[in-house]
């Protein structure tokens, strides 16, 4: 981390913890290397170059911003993104006037869907909704988005209820903080008495109406924080997880919203899944390593790969996975796993504040079930974009890089491409975009990420058509039936930039790329249909 422009102790940082990245890396700007390279090169003002930031964090958000050319400012306000902590969405944004061309990279009420507790009651009223309206399978795909799941201690009565019901089958229930993350304060359990502090107790009750009326109300707040026990969520425990070498793993999936009404998906085609680094086994609850994939918590175990980081790349699980058991079930469970992820984002869309100025970059944590059905865990805000592998270094950088592509701060696109980069348009328009029906393969979900052709074609596609149009001798405008004269055209909008042929752009995205699994495929149209 830098500190003061030197990295800290004068340690030189790893090769590949260098901007920019050496050693030949896949993820080496290339999206901004190309669209400068075939566009931006033929615009008389380069718009890249007035392309502003403050950043945060000193990791691999700030390398792609700075290779991407981006203009770093300290400026509190002069800025065209500021990719900021939570913290300050919850503090400062409600106190300021942003401009319309400025972006921040969290929604206000992001926590409806990142924060445990709210996550689930969004989810079940949705779930709640869609019965009444009679839609059974959306309410049905609520419901499969998590397992069964209470808030503690104000549903714990229905969670006895459920407990007493399934305790007989040898239930095993997770409890997890609704406020930490990186796996502290989570435990298994299969006792009620293991959880007995949240359990209703009229003598805690009283106790703690005799305490109000001796304090001040200061006093009082300040009390009552102390006497209320911490919110926790609990969780039925997935207690036969799918497995790779005995062992378990979670995985971690990248999902871009870039407006919620409407409501707009990006699904990013890479991802990974972390392993825990002890045989998978039910006798111990107690031990972490076991049950915890988190990296925070695998990183202490004895035998933790340090090379590896205890990830595996997305294609090659699916890969494995297709190997392993019928291809067709393996394509319907990345389909579902989509499906878990637009009904989350679903289940919050009417309470989620919509503002112009805000997108977020949302990690999805997924379990596997040993059937092959996928369960969401939890949704983060903020996912850790600090890599501790080179892999992980190139896979995070690329998946920046074509964020801020989508973002699109320096206008290159048109607005109507299906794939940008790394990125497949999931849904737009209120409808599921997708491979077409007769596709072998359901999702582009874990397939061949092919960012580096995509763009390639998309660019040359783009630079060839503006050259085209800079070339042509301006034709003699020719004033309407009915109109004084010929509107003048928007500055910026013509000759060297221009607007670029949408059938120049189709062809560009429909350029024959390669299929899910790293096969040549029949092109990359998509096919958009309502569930």
């Amino acid at each position: 981390r830098l500190q003061g422009g030197q990295w800290a102790r004068h340690e030189a940082p790893p090769p590949w913890k260098r901007w920019p990245p050496t050693g030949g890396g896949t993820t080496c700007p290339a999206m901004s290397d190309l669209l400068r390279k075939h566009i931006g090169a033929k615009r008389e003002i380069p718009p890249w170059r007035e392309v502003r930031f403050r950043c945060s964090f000193h990791n691999t958000v700030y390398d792609v911003l700075k290779a991407r050319g981006f203009k770093e400012t300290d400026a509190e306000l002069d800025w065209d993104l500021f990719w900021c902590d939570k913290e300050w969405i919850h503090e400062v944004f409600d106190h300021i006037h942003l401009q319309p061309h400025q972006r921040v990279n969290h929604f206000r009420n992001h926590y409806e869907l990142t924060r445990k507790d709210l996550m689930v009651k969004n989810i079940k009223r949705a779930q709640r909704q869609a019965q009444r309206d009679g839609l059974l399978e959306d309410a049905a795909s609520y419901a499969a988005c998590s397992p069964q799941t209470f808030v503690l201690p104000g549903e714990y009565s229905m969670f006895v209820e459920e407990f007493k019901k399934l305790q007989a089958a040898g239930a095993i229930w997770i409890m997890k903080p609704i406020g930490k993350s990186q796996g502290k304060g989570i435990f298994l359990f299969d006792k009620l008495s293991e959880i007995s502090a949240w359990k209703t107790n009229p003598r805690w009750m009283q106790e703690r109406e005799e305490l109000s009326n001796r304090r001040a109300s200061v006093d009082k707040e300040e009390e009552d924080k102390k006497a209320e026990p911490e919110p926790y969520v609990v969780q039925r425990y997935l207690s036969e997880p799918l497995l790779i070498g005995g062992k378990k793993f979670d995985l971690r999936l990248y999902v871009l919203v870039t407006s919620y009404a409407p409501l707009v998906v990006y699904m990013y085609r890479s991802g990974f899944a972390r392993f825990s680094h002890a045989r998978f086994s039910m006798d111990d609850l107690a031990d972490a390593m076991i049950h915890l994939t988190n990296v925070a918590v695998q990183k202490h175990n004895e035998h933790y790969d340090e090379k590896r980081g205890g990830k595996w790349d997305l294609h090659n699980l699916k890969l494995y996975l297709m190997a392993r058991n019928d291809p067709e079930k393996v394509e319907r469970l990345f389909w579902e796993m989509q499906d878990v992820i637009l009904f989350s984002l679903l289940a919050v869309q009417k309470v989620m504040i919509q503002d112009k100025h805000c997108f977020e970059l949302y990690g999805y944590d997924i379990m596997i079930s040993s059937d092959l059905k996928p369960w969401l865990i939890e949704v983060n805000a903020s996912p850790s974009l600090t890599a501790n592998t080179p892999l992980d270094y190139e896979m995070k950088f690329a998946l920046l890089d074509d964020t801020f592509t989508v973002l699109d701060f320096e206008k290159y696109l048109e607005g109507t491409e299906t794939q940008i980069g790394g990125f497949d348009l999931l849904y737009r328009n209120g409808a599921r975009v997708g491979p077409p029906e007769s596709a072998a393969y359901k999702s582009y979900l874990g397939c061949h990420n092919n960012r580096r052709e995509q763009l390639k074609r998309l660019s040359r596609a783009y630079g060839a058509e503006q050259e085209k149009r800079r070339q042509q001798p301006p034709q003699p405008s020719q004033p309407q039936l009915g109109t004084i004269g010929a509107a003048p055209a928007r500055p910026g909008m013509g000759g060297v930039a221009g607007r670029r042929d949408r059938g120049c752009a189709q062809a560009a995205r429909d350029g024959g790329s390669e299929g899910p699994l790293g096969r040549r495929g029949g092109g990359e149209s998509r096919a958009q249909g309502a569930r």
